[in-house]
């Protein structure tokens, strides 16, 4: 009879359905036991789609009955319901409607690309809307946006944001030159970022989005846990290896009781500016796909174009440089899909009103 370490090993050739990576590595195999009538495998699902379970557990009997087993049970777990928590009093900020994070498990997915655009796209759309750029060591908004002015203090001691393409920007990149390093401790780091929070002169805005630091870490657990927030939005790529990161970035907002309000997809696909072909460079739909596994909105795919890099280089954004472009349009649905849903959050957890 098979070791229960041998028949894990086993087990990490089986692809869960539909992505390269193997069931092991998603986490299916809650135990594994060995007697001698037989084997027992038990599965903690992440999905509930019935077609996908069957194929895994006929794929786990296969494998095991391979191994020389007579008898292979394969016992499916329920789902834990989630863990209902005390819900967390967050002070809300005056005169701001929504607070909306733009998160991403791991960097260079483009995220700050996206909450810049998806910032202004909101404006557009008729919105009163303000960007905080949560980055405190790798600030990018301020380039992005052409910004070089430092913000001003009012009579109690309170920041003015700049203003720019008509929305309100607050960075740490505004307080520091451009190549001198924020060194800071965590603590420090904490107390910048609620400050911008509390100690900067919003106004009145519909919406707040903040541009996270990439990862779960500290800084991003203090921000959404200090922020009165209406839910998050979470950043991918279309291969796997960023997709395990969407998982990341769902389970912290989980652990603050903050709804995810969809998953976008960067770099979808790459087009060609000469002639217009369509190439899948990392795959394509893995975020939808992610999106279903979760339960949770795909607000879009934005693919991966030179001119939506050029313009966040030379400070004008596509969507203010060519608010016709392909890609600017393709903003413009991912902000009315995510008005919706703050719209869906909203009337399913009523939020007062502060003034």
């Amino acid at each position: 009879m098979p070791t229960p370490q041998e028949i894990l090993e086993e087990l990490k050739k089986i692809k869960y359905p539909g992505y390269s990576r193997d069931i092991v590595s998603f986490g299916l195999i809650k135990d594994i036991e060995v007697a001698s009538a037989g084997v027992t495998v038990t599965l903690a699902p992440t999905t509930a789609n019935p077609e996908v379970l069957q194929e895994i557990r006929r794929a786990v009997a296969a494998t095991v009955t391979a191994m020389g087993v007579a008898m292979v049970e394969v016992a499916v777990t329920a789902p834990e319901p989630p863990q209902r928590q005390a819900p967390q009093v967050r002070p809300g900020i005056p005169g701001i409607q929504h607070i909306v994070a733009v998160a991403s498990g791991k960097g260079g997915v483009g995220k700050s690309t996206v909450a810049v655009n998806l910032a202004l796209a909101l404006h557009q759309l008729g919105r009163r809307v303000g960007l905080l750029d949560a980055d405190v060591y790798g600030p990018s908004v301020p380039l992005m946006l052409g910004l070089t002015d430092r913000p001003r203090s009012s009579d109690d001691k309170r920041i003015i944001p700049l203003e720019k393409f008509g929305i309100k920007v607050i960075s740490m990149g505004l307080f520091v030159e451009e190549r001198t390093p924020v060194i800071w401790r965590g603590p420090m780091v904490n107390k910048l970022l609620t400050q911008f929070l509390r100690e900067v002169e919003w106004g009145e805005l519909d919406v707040l989005v903040l541009d996270l630091p990439p990862g779960t870490g500290d800084a991003q657990l203090t921000i959404v846990q200090q922020a009165p927030l209406s839910g998050g939005v979470i950043v991918t790529t279309p291969q796997d290896v960023a997709l395990l990161d969407v998982k990341r970035g769902v389970t912290m907002f989980q652990q603050v009781n903050a709804p995810v309000l969809g998953v976008i997809e960067n770099m979808s696909f790459h087009v060609c500016p000469d002639c217009g072909d369509r190439a899948e460079l990392f795959g394509h739909g893995g975020g939808q796909r992610m999106a279903q596994e979760f339960n949770i909105a795909f607000l879009g795919e934005i693919p991966l174009v030179r001119e939506i890099r050029e313009h966040c280089d030379t400070g004008e954004p596509i969507v203010v440089a060519e608010p016709q472009h392909p890609q600017s349009r393709a903003f413009s649905d991912i902000a009315q899909r995510l008005l919706a849903q703050l719209d869906a959050t909203r009337d399913a957890t009523p939020l007062p009103t502060i003034h």
